[in-house]
């Protein structure tokens, strides 16, 4: 009886790990026929509200961060847990230190002080992740950047933008101009790393060569940094292995 037991639960775990296996999300679904981006479904059971605005410290713009707040009545979850909320409903959509803004977010408005003027980052739906400033080579450079992790196109063609589809890297200006991709299209950022001895931006980004729509062993890793002491941001490659 126990044998027969015991066959039966390796079975079951067997078959939830070929099920787990199959319904494993691809990131990337290629398309030869088309090339239209597949278009993003607005969903209208969220709204957009604002976070507080944030100062990089030695800056002279206010950042405003903007996302979605879901609305499914009382218990309303939101990204990141909020340590304040009005009628149990959770406003916070963002966090907040050392210099960088996390959160899942659908945009950043940059206001210059003493300006009445919000401009939006970016022009196009985005999910950012992470916005992060260069504080430690802003005097060295003379450059005042920020560095975003963030989802820019549905890869996967589900009708929204999400960490299920491709992360890539951008950078811009301290007021949000000069909005740049410098990873390549439909390569995963895998990391970033700044080294400050030496100006310049590090990061790793995987390929799915073998095009099965998913990022594995099998795929290239391409390694890449930018010199900020050169003002044109240009991407150079280098090969460490």
């Amino acid at each position: 009886m126990k044998n027969g037991m015991l066959i039966s639960t390796l079975f079951l775990v067997i078959s939830l790990s070929g099920c787990r296996k199959e319904n494993e999300k691809s990131k990337v679904i290629y398309d030869t026929k088309s090339k239209v981006i597949a278009k993003i479904n607005v969903d209208t059971t969220q709204m957009e509200i604002a976070d507080l605005p944030v100062q990089m410290i030695g800056t002279s713009y206010l950042i405003h961060p903007v996302a979605d707040l879901n609305i499914y009545g009382k218990n309303v979850k939101t990204s990141y847990e909020s340590t304040s909320s009005v009628n149990d409903m959770s406003f916070k959509i963002s966090n907040y230190s050392d210099n960088e803004i996390t959160g899942y977010l659908r945009n950043l408005y940059f206001q210059k002080i003493g300006s009445d003027s919000i401009n939006p980052l970016s022009d196009k739906p985005v999910l950012i992740q992470t916005a992060t400033y260069l504080r430690s080579v802003s005097d060295k450079v003379k450059q005042q950047i920020m560095v975003y992790t963030l989802v820019d196109t549905d890869t996967n063609k589900d009708g929204k933008l999400d960490v299920n589809d491709i992360k890539s890297i951008y950078l811009s200006e301290i007021s949000g101009e000069r909005f740049t991709k410098i990873s390549t299209d439909f390569q995963e950022l895998i990391d970033w790393n700044l080294i400050e001895s030496r100006n310049c931006l590090y990061f790793r980004t995987i390929e799915d060569t073998n095009k099965n729509g998913k990022f594995d062993k099998n795929d290239s890793i391409h390694y890449h940094f930018v010199d900020f002491s050169n003002k044109e941001w240009k991407v150079s490659d280098y090969n460490p292995i």
